[in-house]
C-alpha cells in the first residue's frame, strides 16, 4: 500500500521531492509522480496544487494516451522561476538567467578590459539583473544567484579564498552580491559546478564514479563524483588537477620549467598561435577548424599528449567509469581523441584503463551556467515554499 505522509515535516520533504523530480527528470504525469514517490493520488494532487499556487510548477492537460482510464494531468517545472548564474573569468564575465525548467532565458558575455575585482563583478551582476528585471525577466521570479569561480571557495559563506588568475584573496563575494541585489547568493568552484551539471544532466548522467576536468581562461580545474555524490574534500578544495605535474617523457613536449598541467595545457597558447586576443570556446573551435595551421595542429596534439598523461594519473588514483572534459579540453578531445585514449591506456594501470570512457561535456558552453543555477536552486530541495516566500 502506498505511504501517505502527512506530517508538516514530511509535507515539506514531499513538496521538495515532487519539485526535484520534475526539475531533474522533466515534466511528469501525476500518475508517474504517484509511482515515483509512493504517495497516494489525492496526496499528490494536493501537493501539486500547493506547488502550482506558489508558481513553482505548471499543470497542463494530459497528452493523449492509449492506456485505459482517465489520463493524468502533466506537472512541469515553472519557466518563470529563475536563478541567476555568474561565471567571472579573466577574459570575460558571463551572466545568465536559468529557469527551473532548465532553459536559459537570457545570457550575456561581457568582455573585460582588465581583470575584474570581486567588487566590480558584484556591481556588474546587480546592474545586469536590474536591467533584465525590466525586460527579459519582467514576469519572472528570481529565487537565488549562483556564482562559479575559477578558484578555491569556502562554500559555507561564499568567500573566495584564492582565485590566483583573478588576483582575488579572501573575497566575501557572496556577501558583496547579496548586499547589492538583496538576493540569496551562493558561490562555489567552477569545475565543481561543471561536474555537478554534467552528472545531473549531461555526459555523466547516471554515472556514479566520475572525473570532470574543466579548461578555461584561468587554467584547469576539476570535479569529482564518487559513489554518486560530489567529493569536495575537507574544505571544498578537492579536484585541483591543474596544479598537478603530469609525466612528460619527451622534452620537446615541455613548455615550462614548472610543468604544472594548466601551464602545459593552456588555451592561451592556442589563441596566440591563431592570432586571437579573445575567443569563447565556440569561436576557438571554429578558428581551429578553419585555420589549418600546422603549428596550431601540432600544439593541439602536444597538449593532448600531456593531458593524456594527467588523465592517466587520475584514472590510477580514482578508477572512474567516465572522464568528462569541458571547455577547451573538449576541443582537444574532439581533435585528438585517439591520442588522449592511447596515452591513458599506455600510462594507466590496464585494469582501470580498460573500463574508463573519455567523453566531452554534453552541455557544452552551458555547463557552468547550469551548474551555478543548480547551486542557487539547492534550497528548493529542502523547503520550496519557504524559499519562494523569501
Amino acid at each position: 500500500m502506498p505511504r501517505d505522509l502527512t506530517t508538516p515535516r514530511s509535507r515539506e520533504a514531499n513538496l521538495a521531492r515532487i519539485l526535484s523530480i520534475v526539475h531533474h527528470d522533466g515534466a511528469q504525469s501525476r500518475s508517474a509522480l504517484t509511482e515515483a514517490t509512493g504517495l497516494n493520488r489525492s496526496t499528490i494532487a494536493a501537493l501539486v496544487f500547493e506547488l502550482a499556487a506558489a508558481g513553482l510548477v505548471d499543470e497542463r492537460p494530459p497528452e493523449s494516451s492509449s492506456r485505459a482510464g482517465r489520463p493524468s494531468p502533466v506537472v512541469a517545472p515553472s519557466a518563470s522561476v529563475v536563478a541567476i548564474s555568474v561565471h567571472p573569468e579573466v577574459d570575460a564575465v558571463e551572466i545568465a538567467a536559468v529557469a527551473l525548467d532548465r532553459r536559459i532565458v537570457v545570457r550575456e558575455r561581457i568582455v573585460n578590459t582588465a581583470t575584474p575585482t570581486a567588487a566590480e563583478v558584484a556591481a556588474l551582476v546587480a546592474a545586469r539583473l536590474a536591467h533584465w528585471q525590466t525586460d527579459a525577466l519582467l514576469h519572472s521570479t528570481v529565487i537565488g544567484i549562483g556564482v562559479a569561480v575559477p578558484g578555491l571557495v569556502r562554500t559555507a559563506d561564499g568567500v573566495v579564498r584564492n582565485a590566483p588568475h583573478l588576483a582575488w584573496t579572501d573575497e566575501p563575494l557572496a556577501a558583496r552580491v547579496e548586499e547589492l541585489t538583496g538576493i540569496r547568493t551562493a558561490v562555489d568552484n567552477d569545475a565543481t559546478l561543471g561536474a555537478l551539471a554534467e552528472h545531473l544532466f549531461g555526459a555523466g548522467r547516471d554515472i556514479d564514479e566520475l572525473v570532470y576536468l574543466n579548461g578555461g581562461a584561468s587554467g584547469i580545474g576539476g570535479g569529482l563524483v564518487i559513489h554518486g555524490r560530489a567529493a569536495t574534500g575537507a574544505n571544498g578544495y578537492a579536484g585541483e588537477f591543474g596544479h598537478n605535474r603530469p609525466r612528460i617523457d619527451d622534452d620537446a613536449d615541455r613548455r615550462t620549467s614548472d610543468g604544472v598541467l594548466e601551464e602545459e595545457v593552456n588555451r592561451r597558447h592556442l589563441l596566440a598561435l591563431l592570432g586571437l586576443d579573445d575567443a569563447d570556446d565556440a569561436a576557438l573551435a571554429a578558428a581551429l577548424d578553419t585555420a589549418a595551421l600546422p603549428a596550431a595542429e601540432a600544439e593541439v596534439a602536444r597538449q593532448a599528449r600531456v593531458l593524456g598523461s594527467a588523465l592517466a594519473n587520475a584514472v590510477n588514483v580514482l578508477n572512474p567509469a567516465v572522464v568528462v572534459l569541458g571547455g577547451f579540453l573538449a576541443l582537444l578531445d574532439d581533435a585528438e581523441h585517439d591520442t588522449l585514449a592511447a596515452e591513458v591506456s599506455r600510462l594507466a594501470m590496464s585494469e582501470s584503463a580498460e573500463v574508463v570512457e573519455l567523453r566531452t561535456a554534453a552541455l557544452g558552453s552551458d555547463r557552468l551556467l547550469v551548474g551555478a543555477a543548480e547551486l542557487a536552486f539547492r534550497p528548493l530541495w529542502t523547503d520550496p515554499l519557504a524559499v519562494v516566500a523569501g
